[in-house]
């Protein structure tokens, strides 16, 4: 995993007054999976809505792909996707009507077999033809996945992907994705406070707390350098410690 498919250099995003991201600088290397983790208003969201470019920097550099992302938005776009268990899709639109318009904007032009079979992968292939705003919570958060997988991305940005699951959905996502993963060799960039969770997913993980890197390494790693029996005991210390934002929507 020598390849850098993500870079950040000294990635900076002020608020007014207040800097949501200090500084950031990480790699992710192809097909690693690496944890974003910290308190709410420690960073993530913003550092994911920058790796996006939905929001603009205030400094620092994002590279992918070894491509500048200031100049080159859309191509990197092509080949990455995102879910989040908070995202809403078009609720007055069925599943199918919902995921055919991402997929033709995503390049398929016939994208009706594609659907099928990602609404069988995540095991909701009853809900094709259902609006979306009648579905679960549970539904909508594999409805998003699916629409993270249309594309077939190279990389996978994930915020709380299996929030509002299930533990027997929940587990049968995180093997879904291990499998997308291995297959594929995607670089998945992964949010979540299920600490449990994140020691099974991730490869590594890097700890914010008000905007700046507070810890980095493999999940073994930082729990022996915390001397705790757990990534939970590492997130309690960190988020008891840490001074909070004054909005946490920063995330």
């Amino acid at each position: 995993m020598s390849d850098q498919i993500i870079k950040v250099e000294k990635l900076t995003k002020n608020f007014g007054d207040i800097t949501a991201v200090n500084k950031l600088a990480f790699s992710v290397a192809k097909g690693e999976t690496v944890g974003l983790l910290g308190p709410n208003g420690a960073g993530k969201t913003t550092t994911i809505h920058m790796l996006l470019g939905l929001t603009k920097p205030t400094s620092g550099d994002i590279r992918i792909f070894n491509l500048s992302l200031r100049h080159n938005r859309r191509k990197i776009l092509q080949r990455i996707n995102f879910a989040s268990a908070y995202i809403s899709l078009p609720s007055n639109l069925t599943v199918y009507e919902n995921l055919n318009v991402f997929g033709k904007l995503y390049g398929n032009r016939t994208p009706r077999r594609k659907i099928g079979d990602l609404l069988d992968l995540l095991e909701i292939p009853e809900v094709i033809n259902q609006v979306t705003g009648a579905l679960s919570s549970g539904q909508l958060t594999r409805l998003n996945l699916c629409k993270a997988f249309l594309n077939d991305p190279e990389v996978l940005l994930l915020d709380e992907p299996t929030a509002s699951l299930d533990p027997n959905i929940a587990e049968k996502v995180r093997v879904t994705l291990q499998n997308v993963q291995r297959e594929r060799d995607v670089t998945m960039l992964y949010t979540s406070h299920n600490m449990q969770e994140i020691e099974l997913m991730c490869d590594r993980v890097i700890f914010l707390s008000c905007g700046n890197i507070v810890a980095e390494g493999t999940p073994q790693e930082i729990i022996d350098n915390y001397q705790t029996k757990s990534l939970e005991e590492v997130f309690i210390s960190l988020a008891r410690n840490s001074k909070p934002k004054d909005f946490s929507e920063l995330g």
